[in-house]
């Protein structure tokens, strides 16, 4: 039922200018990379890298080192992703963030990783790691 133009509407007070509100919602997705650590230490060769790597393709990752972290790819591949500097909020929390980025993929000297603890650490170079027998 609809009111005519200047009629009373039942349950509005007439005296009372009507109260608007605005309500903007964002949303955020957090990529949240598994921590694995290998069940035996293995030693690795290092070769050339690629420049990006698909986030759908990670499986998971360790921590190696307050500036690099290797991450597994779905497959057995294992990448090595190098810091420009220092990232020693990394161990802390046992654990890092990796956000999404529009073209779904994670690149060198572009994207970073965030700690748990709030720090970021920007990917300097993805290396290829092979297992040296």
């Amino acid at each position: 039922m609809f009111a005519a133009v200047g009629a009373a509407v039942p349950g509005v007070d007439a005296r009372r200018p009507p109260v608007f509100a605005q309500l903007t919602i964002e949303q955020s997705l957090i990529v949240r990379v598994p921590r694995r650590i290998p069940a035996r230490p293995l030693k690795w060769k290092s070769k050339k890298g690629p420049k990006c790597v698909a986030m759908s393709s990670i499986a998971g990752a360790a921590v190696v080192a307050d500036d690099a972290i290797d991450l597994v790819m779905k497959g057995g591949q294992r990448l090595r992703a190098h810091f420009s500097s220092n990232c020693p909020a990394l161990d802390y929390y046992s654990g890092f963030y990796i956000l999404p980025t529009n073209d779904g993929r994670i690149c060198a000297d572009r994207d970073m990783i965030r700690t748990r603890a709030g720090g970021q650490c920007e990917i300097r170079r993805f290396r290829k790691l092979v297992a040296d027998d």
